[in-house]
């Protein structure tokens, strides 16, 4: 069983949470409800659950506020947030498991299964990046974090050469020819991505336009990347290719 704690300044967003716990992640326990950060210090130094769910924004003192309070942070973490889409991409480039309110049942259970089945340590370097991309939006960040089935890999953006869909996954080609699969969607890559170098030229296919080494004509052509690997282009996506590979073109 996963003792949880749930940290929410809303006393109905609480009790609809446990409610659900019971009802639907039977692998959970609820140890504690706590409205406000400074409960929620106690009762995790407290119970030390193994699960905490966290509101983002509370008064007084917010989700982050209340983490940098904790001597350590040895538990597994989702946030319960009603950010934007916008700063919702904050918590994709972390690999920060959150739940959007309202919060959806399956989303819930899929959240509870993905911290059963393997662990997104480590935590305090998942924050980090949350945190600076919630504070500074605009930066860059050189660094990318990447939920694989062993654990959660740090990924320096430049050393990424292409990103191949694999159904439910996506495989991570790097500069030095390793393979990384990954636990997300091309989609949800794509958009971890965006503020980057890259582009999707086919329905499988996502590549760093820096390590493209020389475009082949076709249909739709393909691309020899800096690794020597190939990668197709698709007749739908070549014409936004040519645009990002020469912009002045008409």
């Amino acid at each position: 069983m996963l003792a949880s704690v749930i940290v929410d300044d809303e006393p109905y967003c609480c009790e609809v949470l446990s409610a659900s716990l019971e009802k639907y992640c039977r692998e959970v326990t609820v140890v504690a409800i706590c409205h406000s950060g400074m409960e929620a210090i106690k009762a995790i130094n407290e119970h030390k659950p193994a699960l905490v769910f966290l509101d983002v924004e509370m008064p007084k003192m917010n989700g982050f506020e209340m983490l940098k309070q904790l001597p350590a942070i040895d538990f597994d973490l989702i946030f319960t947030t009603s950010f934007d889409q916008y700063a919702l991409k904050a918590f994709r480039v972390s690999a920060i498991d959150y739940l959007l309110k309202p919060i959806d049942r399956e989303e819930l259970q899929a959240a509870v299964q993905k911290v059963i089945q393997h662990s997104q340590k480590p935590i305090a370097q998942q924050l980090e990046l949350l945190l600076q991309k919630v504070n500074h939006p605009a930066t860059v960040l050189s660094k990318i974090a990447m939920p694989t089935m062993e654990g959660l890999q740090m990924i320096p953006v430049d050393s990424i050469v292409s990103c191949t869909s694999e159904g439910n996954y996506t495989v991570l080609l790097l500069k030095n020819k390793q393979k990384i699969l990954v636990s997300r969607i091309l989609k949800d890559i794509e958009e971890m991505l965006e503020d980057h170098s890259f582009a999707r030229v086919h329905h499988s296919h996502l590549v760093n336009l820096n390590e493209i080494n020389k475009y082949v004509r076709g249909e739709g052509g393909y691309l020899i990347m800096s690794d020597g690997s190939t990668v197709d282009v698709s007749r739908s996506k070549k014409e936004l290719l040519m645009k990002k590979l020469m912009p002045g073109r008409e």
